[in-house]
């Protein structure tokens, strides 16, 4: 179970979603702690200079050797050479601080994790971690899912806005999930929830969602908005592929908030809280 490749139709979801279009100064940034080789970065860099000619700053990490040179090289050919892009195991050895050491954060977060990472804590202690990643919970030994939402959660700045692609098990789950899942529902950080068509990535069938992170607007947050788009595809090949349709269909009813029976719905905090649902988000 490793990172899969993302569609470029899925990258624009994100990028959209995320709200990179109303950037409002050069000196903003986005960030993808597993960034392959770097076409969420880029997406999400491009969707920002088109809507608004801001030129915003890339931080990239990557765990493989080849795939982080890959990345680099793909900085340099979509004009983006001051972008940095590091290689190194981000939850074991995050390279971004800030000058105390802490974690660098971010105005915008895309990432496309491993799914599933058997060996998330290699090379760390979780229990003792010196970003303090793991306050509201420790994933699972042999699940990482909810390692990298924690990261990625402790990257976004006060303001920050995020998109992260994850199995549809971070929705559901049991156990150590379930009460780090309700401490981040509780805060408000989860704007959205997209589920996605199956068959989409490269390497796996296993149906995936966004998650859409929301820090600034978190303490008034009453509802999660939810969009079951696993309908909305063509059949290309062996593959599942969103049409543009379906990609506009998707970010405007996420952007206007528009509910559509069987489609999309602002779920209210109530509802996500009630002990018959017990802050479960399968849609």
């Amino acid at each position: 179970k490793g990172q899969f490749y993302t569609p470029a139709e899925v990258s624009r979801v994100m990028a959209q979603v995320i709200g990179v279009s109303e950037a409002k100064s050069a000196n903003q940034t986005i960030h993808d702690p597993t960034c392959g080789s770097g076409s969420l970065l880029l997406k999400a860099h491009d969707e920002a200079k088109s809507q608004t000619g801001l030129d915003l700053a890339l931080y990239g990490q990557e765990m493989d050797n080849a795939t982080a040179a890959l990345a680099r090289m793909n900085m340099i050919l979509h004009d983006c050479p001051t972008a940095e892009i590091w290689q190194d195991n981000t939850l074991a050895s995050p390279y971004f601080l800030d000058t105390n050491g802490k974690l660098k954060t971010f105005d915008f977060v895309v990432a496309n994790f491993p799914f599933s990472n058997k060996a998330w804590s290699s090379g760390f202690d979780p229990a003792n971690d010196l970003y303090g990643r793991f306050s509201f919970g420790i994933p699972p030994a042999k699940n990482g899912d909810y390692a990298f939402l924690l990261h990625i959660l402790t990257c976004l700045k006060s303001t920050g806005k995020g998109a992260v692609i994850h199995p549809h098990g971070v929705l559901f789950r049991g156990g150590a999930e379930a009460t780090i899942r309700r401490e981040i529902v509780r805060r408000g950080y989860i704007k959205g929830v997209i589920g996605l068509p199956p068959n989409l990535f490269y390497g796996t069938g296993i149906p995936a969602c966004i998650l859409v992170l929301d820090k600034e607007h978190a303490h008034a947050r009453k509802g999660i908005f939810m969009i079951d788009a696993s309908k909305g595809f063509m059949k290309d090949g062996n593959k599942n592929r969103l049409r543009s349709r379906d990609i506009h269909r998707i970010v405007d009813a996420f952007t206007r908030q528009v509910e559509v029976p069987g489609y999309s719905r602002m779920v209210p905090t109530g509802e996500i809280s009630d002990p018959k649902n017990d802050f479960n988000l399968n849609l």
